[in-house]
C-alpha cells in the first residue's frame, strides 16, 4: 500500500505501548537520498515529551502506516537538555584574568 506524503498529515501517532504520542505535523524529507527522514509533532503528549517540545521522530521508528502511524520504539520519555546558564561577568573576567 501507497502513501503519499500528504496523506500523512494530521495521523496520530501511538507508541509501541499504544500511548498517542500526537499527530503528524508534517513530514521530514531527504532530498538528496529521495527518502523520508521523520515525522515532525507539533505538539506531542506532555506525559511522554517535556513541555510538549516539537520534536522530529525518526522515519527508522515508524512500524506501519495506516489509518493511523504506529512506531516500533520510543522511549519512555523524552528530556531536553538543559544548558548551564552563563556565569556572571564578573566571573568570565576573573577566569580570562588567571
Amino acid at each position: 500500500m501507497l502513501v503519499e506524503m500528504t496523506e500523512l498529515l494530521g495521523r496520530q501517532v501511538f507508541t509501541p505501548e499504544g500511548r498517542l504520542l500526537g499527530e503528524v505535523g508534517n513530514v521530514v524529507v531527504d532530498v538528496e537520498g529521495s527518502k523520508v527522514d521523520g515525522i515532525y509533532l507539533d505538539e506531542p503528549s506532555p506525559l511522554l515529551v517535556e513541555d510538549s517540545k516539537p520534536i522530529n521522530v525518526p522515519y527508522r521508528w515508524v512500524s506501519a502506516v495506516n489509518d493511523v502511524v504506529l512506531l516500533k520504539y520510543f522511549p519512555k520519555r523524552v528530556s531536553m537538555k538543559r544548558t548551564p546558564k552563563a556565569a556572571a561577568p564578573e566571573a568570565q573576567a576573573a577566569a580570562v584574568a588567571r
